[in-house]
């Protein structure tokens, strides 16, 4: 961000703190909203597989539907961007926003007659158009809620909001879970049937309600007219910043990876050697792999803000603690267990949390070498599946969720920072580079076929691998002092 937009925000923010509070909240529910939408697909894909009869690797193509139109939705973006200037920098965050939220909402409207039809084709499509809404969306948020306040604690405000974005995919697996694979009979059904089609009907028109809902009222909400620093910009300057690049590629390894983990987990907490669980309960335990993503990014969020010691202490403490009695109580619900017996059947993702908090330690609240710490603990939680059946297995991949939590706010700020009038378009390149969530999960489910689902997870080690690489070292290529200088003053 340039030094007079900079100046400008931060003078927004001392003379109206209350307005810039109220903006962050709002923005919030957006975060939420598309991480609900977006792991619903981890419950969609074992659905699908079963009705349609399909493969790892063809299932897999709901996740490539819906991750490859960010790529070509931010390649579209690019392009215009480039040539004519960036539509962002025209129209404002807000604005863009609401379209993605009305795109959104059409795409989840195509499920109606997806299921109507019996057609895998028009769901992938659904899918891809509400991952084009969601696209605008993430190009118009993340650098919004870096916009509204003073850039040395942006990764600070984008922790707690990808923190919101993780309640929604916490949630998610619990309430599909529920209303898809339990409530409404839907596993084993035929294409045909009524119960199949009824079971995506009904949530996703409700989601096309919200989403339009959301766009109505976002479109009248009085958030600050910011736009982005500097002209319309055009041209394509900002690829030849190595940083960019680099972060492109981080960003395409850790949500290729994050996407790699939760779209297998349910067919591979059903493996024998594993725990052999019906899907129903599987998704629960799919919810707490989200969920370890929701309590890292709070504490991401508290570790690198202004918090005074003793409350950040407090916050370490608490969050975990607060955390885990929030997603046994939902998992209760989900399992319609009593909480004392959800409570001891989760017990060792309390052992995981205090692994969790050793880590951000170690990570020293700098915002670089906490992604390389994060990266290496879930290397060794990826290896120790592979090579491990049963308990530890299971709970070294839900542990991974914990580990992922931090990743993308950081790498996105790290990446972003000190670009001025080319933070759109880096914007851009790096919701471009979610193409990994399709990728990845491809090749994890075409190695899952002919090798098994254990053997699968060195897809995503050899994303982690990398992504140590970029948070230990490669982030600072091509920076110089200037993000050392930023760095130190996030920490």
């Amino acid at each position: 961000m340039s030094s007079n937009s900079q100046q400008a925000a931060e003078t927004l923010t001392e003379r109206n703190t209350g307005s810039t509070t109220r903006s962050l909240l709002l923005l919030a529910t957006l975060f939420f909203m598309w991480g609900f939408i977006t792991s619903m697909n981890d419950v969609l894909i074992p659905y699908l597989k079963g009705v349609f009869e399909l493969t790892h690797f063809q299932s897999m193509q709901v996740q490539l539907a819906f991750f490859g139109a960010f790529f070509i939705g931010s390649l579209i973006y690019f392009v215009i961007s480039a040539n004519y200037g960036d539509p962002i920098a025209r129209m404002g965050y807000q604005r863009g926003a609401v379209f993605g939220l009305l795109i959104a909402g059409g795409g989840a409207l195509l499920f109606y007659p997806a299921s109507t039809g019996a057609s895998y084709t028009l769901f992938l499509t659904g899918l891809f158009t509400m991952g084009l809404g969601i696209t605008l969306l993430q190009i118009s948020a993340n650098p919004y809620v870096i916009a509204i306040g003073a850039e040395s604690t942006a990764s600070s405000r984008l922790n707690l909001c990808q923190g919101v974005n993780s309640l929604g995919t916490t949630l998610g697996p619990l309430i599909g879970g529920a209303l898809i694979l339990r409530l409404l009979g839907a596993e084993g059904a035929e294409p045909e049937s009524g119960v199949n089609a009824e079971a995506v009907r009904g949530p996703y028109l409700v989601f096309a309600g919200l989403l339009i809902a959301l766009a109505v009222f976002f479109s009248q909400a009085k958030l600050p007219r910011i736009l982005p620093p500097g002209t319309v910009q055009r041209g394509a300057a900002v690829l030849r910043k190595p940083s960019v690049l680099l972060g492109m590629f981080a960003i395409f390894c850790y949500v290729g990876a994050e996407v790699c983990i939760g779209s297998i987990m349910i067919d591979f907490f059903g493996l024998e050697e594993i725990a052999g669980l019906e899907k129903g309960v599987a998704s629960a335990y799919v919810a707490l792999y989200w969920g370890g993503l929701m309590i890292g990014r709070f504490l991401g969020a508290i570790l690198l803000s202004s918090l005074s010691m003793r409350s950040t202490l407090i916050a370490m403490l608490a969050v975990p603690a607060a955390g885990f009695f929030l997603l046994a109580y939902m998992f209760s619900l989900s399992q319609e267990l009593s909480y004392l017996e959800t409570i001891e059947l989760i017990q060792p993702f309390a052992l995981l949390l205090i692994l969790n908090v050793g880590a951000f330690a170690l990570g020293a609240a700098r915002p670089a070498r906490t992604i390389g710490v994060f990266a290496v603990c879930s290397v060794a939680l990826l290896v120790a599946a592979i090579l491990q059946g049963g308990e530890i297995a299971f709970w070294s991949v839900i542990a991974v969720g914990l580990f992922n939590s931090i990743m993308w706010s950081n790498i996105f700020a790290l990446t972003i920072q000190g670009l001025g009038k080319l933070q759109s378009q880096a914007s851009s390149l790096l919701v471009m580079a979610i193409v990994g969530g399709a990728l990845l999960p491809l090749a994890q489910g075409w190695v899952a076929d002919d090798f098994g689902m254990r053997v699968s997870f060195i897809v995503p080690v050899i994303a982690y691998l990398y992504i140590t690489f970029y948070g230990l070292w490669g982030h600072s290529l091509g920076r110089g002092e200037t993000l050392s200088t930023a760095e130190g003053a996030q920490a």
